[in-house]
């Protein structure tokens, strides 16, 4: 192992304790410029919404360092140029991650316990019973106690209500405990130096935002947009070392190795303009591990959201490719009447462009990563519930289409769809286009549905780096019938500016044996 190698800071893969990584010299990707910018804005309370994982817990964490006045911690970073004063204040850090999946009593419970551990230090006025009149007397009492005004930070502040969000019995119950939780905020106010909340939804009904009318949402502030999460050129600046040593292990060159990480785990943004976001715990857990594979879809399964596509009726084509407004996706998810607000706060999608006249956003899928996590949470409800299975056959058919083998890679389609059970949505065109449109979608393809010509849509347009495929589907009709449909309406001439090679592809669907009957392949 050379000197460079040896001298590689660890990748903090799960670490949220700001102290901890910097005393167990951890690789820090330096953010303390915004957290210098915070603390002397002229706001007092401060909201941030971010997907899960996304370096929250570790921006609240650097904030109480911060805050407690250790200095020690930031040596070397941004912030030791620009605060002269390292005043140390009185922190309440409650972390809400810890109540998940609970019902009133437990919850009530845990915000008793983190409530005394803070009485333990300042002291507690008896007579404060209620937890909200006990979270005023702990305010009053650390302000009294140190002559210095309070810091509340609250990791999570939605965690508890994200379970219940759709269920009208027990939401309000819960958001009442919650309501009375955080409503000292707001009556404290004399007492308080600095407020930090974050979450991944912004619940409206929650008296945090209907009566702290003073919160500064962060969350789409252009000066934020890089708070969380790592820039392509930190990445570039602060994580070299560990790209050279990636890049070396998958035997490739920096640049290449740059490439694929940017394909994987790069494209999200908060705001617009914006730098480049990569997926911070992806990016950290594939330089720790050097190997690049999906890691944040991994370490959460979307059964929720797969209900919620359910309650919509959306389809798989119709996750990404939408524009709205920003009042439709940085929305409450409690009162949502769309699917987009849930996609986009749990990192689903993400902005990808802005009409400044209409002021409307586009919004689409971040990156491989997520594309294909969420293309294989899909299998069971539009291909089949054996997902090995399908993902054993999805390589092979990936196999074929590298080698343009158009012909092959429907043979081997054909073969897997005769072995899934009978399937009640098979009756009509647009399931097996959505079944299509998955398993292309798990090859790494650039896929899309429904694309206009100026004499009709076509079912499917597929793209490889070597061919594009327009391919039209047809139900208990031959494959023929597909093909003089693509030739009438002369379907390729729209594609022609892509510079690629255009292959035509006819496929026949067959109800009775639930499988590809008969298919054409031509070139353009």
């Amino acid at each position: 192992m050379n000197m460079e190698q040896q001298q590689l800071k660890r990748c903090p893969v799960g670490i949220q304790t700001f102290e901890k990584l910097r005393e167990g010299d951890y690789l820090y990707i330096d953010k303390t410029e915004y957290v210098y910018r915070m603390a002397h804005f002229d706001s007092t309370y401060f909201f941030l919404s971010r997907p899960r994982r996304f370096g929250k817990s570790l921006l609240t964490s650097t904030l109480h360092s911060y805050f407690e006045g250790r200095k020690e911690l930031f040596n070397g970073l941004a912030i030791e140029q620009l605060e002269k004063d390292w005043t140390e204040y009185p922190v309440l850090h409650f972390d809400m991650s810890r109540a998940k999946h609970v019902d009133k009593e437990t919850l009530e419970a845990m915000l008793r316990f983190q409530l005394g551990e803070y009485e333990k230090i300042y002291g507690r006025n008896e007579e404060a019973i209620k937890i909200n009149d006990r979270m005023t007397s702990l305010i009053q009492t650390a302000y009294k106690k140190t002559g210095r005004k309070v810091v509340v930070l609250i990791d999570e502040y939605d965690a508890p209500l994200l379970d219940v969000v759709h269920e009208e019995e027990n939401l309000p119950i819960l958001r009442n405990v919650m309501r009375n939780f955080y409503s000292p905020l707001k009556s404290c106010d004399p007492y308080l130096r600095f407020v930090f909340l974050t979450g991944i939804t912004k619940f409206s009904q929650l008296s945090i935002f209907s009566e702290l009318n003073n919160i500064t949402n962060i969350s789409m502030d252009e000066p934020y947009g890089a708070i969380c999460g790592i820039t392509e050129e930190e990445m570039r600046t602060q994580m070299s070392k560990h790209i050279l040593r990636l890049a070396n292990a998958l035997k490739l060159t920096e640049e290449e190795a740059l490439t694929k990480l940017k394909q994987k785990y790069d494209g999200y943004h908060f705001t617009w303009p914006s730098p480049d976001i990569y997926n911070p715990f992806s990016l950290m857990t594939a330089l720790s591990k050097q190997k690049i594979d999906n890691y944040w879809f991994d370490s959460g399964t979307p059964t929720y959201l797969i209900e919620m596509m359910r309650k919509f009726g959306i389809q798989p084509s119709g996750i990404g490719g939408i524009e709205a407004l920003s009042s439709e996706f940085d929305a409450p998810t409690e009162k949502m009447m769309t699917i987009t607000p849930l996609l986009y706060q749990s990192g689903y999608i993400t902005i990808k462009g802005y009409d400044p006249i209409f002021e409307t956003y586009y919004l689409d899928i971040p990156n491989n990563e997520v594309r294909i996590g969420l293309m294989k949470s899909l299998i069971p409800g539009f291909v089949t519930n054996n997902t090995l299975s399908a993902t054993s056959t999805v390589v092979n058919m990936a196999r074929a289409l590298y080698r343009d083998d158009m012909d092959g890679m429907l043979r081997l389609l054909q073969e897997f769809l005769l072995t899934i059970p009978y399937c009640d949505n098979t009756r009509y065109e647009g399931h097996y286009q959505q079944m299509l449109y998955v398993i292309f979608s798990l090859l790494g393809m650039y896929v899309d549905v429904e694309v206009r010509t100026p004499k009709g849509r076509v079912d499917i347009v597929m793209r490889t780096a070597t061919t594009l495929y327009v391919i039209e589907l047809k139900l208990n009709e031959e494959a023929t019938a597909g093909m003089k449909q693509i030739d009438l309406k002369d379907y390729p001439s729209r594609f022609m500016l892509y510079g690629l090679p255009i292959v035509k592809v006819a496929i026949s669907f067959d109800n009775a044996d639930h499988t590809i009957g008969s298919w054409e392949i031509a070139l353009a």
